[in-house]
């Protein structure tokens, strides 16, 4: 198999020593949910995280990181970050704001450095897979790992 380029977002594990493995998967244009990669790569869709990059009223912009077959629950996300109420930023401010594109966001490495919140099951896994910056590669990474590095908290994040 081919050498893997290495990401910004590898970089920045790589600096803070941090164990992952870069996994390839094959990219559909037109599917770029977690689904399809979750089923690329032969994982459970649990362990396969998708990031969401979401405005609050009061605090700006954080990230909330959500197994993938799951949806985000505004009102949870909005508690959990002390805004009243927050919403997903529109597609086409995910670049400009984070340096990444939709089906490449890492919680890890975007421009700026924003407050980030994992669903609570991240920690029941030994690892998870997580965006490593790029449309085709996944980190496997261990979740306490991944949390560390982006100096991220755990909270119940999704509807039921």
């Amino acid at each position: 198999m081919a050498k893997q380029n290495k990401t910004n977002a590898a970089r920045l594990l790589d600096q803070q020593k941090i164990a992952y493995e870069l996994i390839p998967y094959q990219v559909d244009e037109n599917d770029l949910g977690a689904e399809h990669i979750a089923a690329q790569l032969g994982e459970d869709i649990q362990q396969v995280f998708k990031t969401l990059v979401l405005l609050g009223d009061k605090t700006g912009y954080f990230v909330c990181v959500v197994p993938g077959n799951n949806e985000i629950d505004l009102k949870k996300a909005a508690k959990a970050t002390a805004n009243k109420k927050c919403d997903l930023i529109p597609m086409k401010e995910l670049l400009p704001l984070t340096g990444y594109i939709r089906g490449g966001c890492s919680p890890i490495g975007m421009k700026k450095a924003f407050p980030t919140y994992y669903h609570s099951s991240v920690e029941t896994f030994e690892f998870v897979y997580v965006s490593a910056g790029v449309r085709g590669l996944q980190f496997k990474i261990n979740p306490h790992d991944l949390i560390r590095a982006s100096r991220g908290q755990v909270c119940d994040l999704i509807a039921q």
